[in-house]
């Protein structure tokens, strides 16, 4: 029968100390100094004769590599740069316009200034063409006018989803390049 070790392994984070599976590593000390191939027990010592702990910092290196650190302030750190990643990324979305297919000039430009906007901002625009009534027969107006759109943002954007009719609308997607 097998016991089961005293403590369980840390969930998240590196391992560090008696949970560093391998028999030996590399081991790095807290200047930053390669102290070479060593075994962890060994290494393992040292750092606490320093006063800090055996941390795995390149778990699949050949051997990994530890490093004699504080692990509270380790895993602090990598906290701190997680945040800091994820508040400086910058979401994709999909804004809309909604045109009709027989839009004047000064509307249409409008629209088109809200999707130079949008694109200059790094989001995504569908370009909506609904159509009522009798306007349906004459899908080849709204296909002019979702090209004009086109050839308007042409140095700016890319369509990412060409034309097509959906129901009573005709849409199109543009991406910024």
């Amino acid at each position: 029968m097998t016991r089961r070790p005293l403590a369980p392994p840390p969930i998240n984070g590196p391992r560090f100390n008696e949970f560093i599976v391998s028999p030996k590593v590399r081991v790095i000390d807290q200047d930053g100094e390669n102290l070479g191939v060593m075994y962890t027990r060994e290494a393992m010592e040292q750092a606490l004769a320093v006063g800090l702990d055996l941390v795995e910092v390149s778990p699949n290196a050949d051997p990994p590599v530890a490093k004699f650190l504080d692990v509270g302030k380790f895993k602090y750190e990598a906290q701190k740069k997680a945040n800091a990643a994820r508040k400086s990324q910058k979401t994709q979305e999909i804004k809309e316009i909604k045109m009709r297919p027989n839009i004047d000039d000064h509307d249409y430009d409008t629209k088109m200034k809200k999707i130079a906007e949008f694109i200059e901002e790094g989001d995504k625009v569908k370009v909506t063409l609904r159509f009522r009534g009798r306007e349906l027969s004459h899908g080849q107006l709204g296909m002019a006018l979702l090209q004009r759109v086109q050839a308007d943002t042409a140095e700016h954007a890319k369509v990412e989803a060409y034309p097509r009719m959906e129901g009573r609308q005709m849409l199109m997607v543009l991406a910024p390049k």
